[in-house]
């Protein structure tokens, strides 16, 4: 005869089989994504038609991951951690293999790298201490910049899309300088990369205000447990 305390552990552990995160669409995609970005790394530094193909198709999913999370409702805290993990090391392997292709420019690319993964760093840490669900979520008390910038697909879309062209051009740019076009006296490649330049200055301005955001929020969280353990102890005494 089943125990009540069996029944329940019983029915735990089915909830747990039926409701395993690891193996919701969004997520497979999400992994496929991180073997996808592996490979071009791992190719990066020679050929660059593969590894743009490679890497190309792990951003390329990016996108799918997140439509079928909201179509078979298997959106999860794991699988929001894994994209923005993934897309910050893609970057960053990128980024790296720039420093050696143009070691002139090593601190700027340098930079780049300190500013967007501490910027999105204390702005996630900082949201999750706040007890907000998603590092994107905006009180509308808020910057105005941050709220347009997150709750704007096509501006946010736009933004990541043109940072990810200017280093992408960076990178074809030392292996080839591609078509010309005669209309405008240019190579393609050179041209896509001072016309995408621009944004990715942007974004690493936006990356900073997310940092003073933080910071100010992170300050005002300090004030609020220090306020509230003098209390406390004014309370004892």
């Amino acid at each position: 005869m089943t125990t009540r305390s069996e029944g329940k552990r019983s029915d735990h552990k089915s909830r747990r089989m039926a409701e395993n995160i690891f193996l919701f669409v969004p997520n497979v995609i999400g992994f496929a994504r991180v073997v996808l970005a592996l490979m071009s790394f791992y190719v990066m530094s020679s050929r660059y038609v593969l590894a743009t193909v490679l890497y190309g198709s792990s951003a390329l999913l990016d996108a799918f991951d997140g439509m079928a999370a909201r179509r078979l409702n298997q959106s999860t805290k794991f699988g929001a951690v894994l994209d923005q993990l993934t897309d910050r090391c893609a970057t960053m392997c990128l980024i790296m293999v720039l420093s050696t292709f143009y070691p002139k420019y090593m601190f700027l690319f340098q930079l780049s790298l300190i500013i967007d993964i501490a910027g999105h760093w204390i702005h996630s840490q900082t949201s999750l201490m706040l007890g907000k669900t998603s590092h994107k979520s905006i009180d509308l008390n808020e910057n105005p910049i941050m709220r347009l910038y997150y709750t704007s697909r096509p501006l946010l879309f736009f933004m990541c899309a043109g940072n990810e062209l200017f280093y992408s051009s960076l990178y074809f740019l030392h292996f080839t300088n591609g078509p010309f076009v005669t209309i405008l006296n240019i190579h393609l490649i050179p041209l896509l990369a001072w016309v995408s330049a621009p944004i990715a200055v942007v974004k690493a301005l936006i990356s900073c205000l997310h940092a003073f955001i933080a910071a100010i929020n992170l300050s005002i969280i300090d004030v609020n447990e220090r306020q509230s353990a003098a209390q406390i102890s004014a309370k004892k005494d």
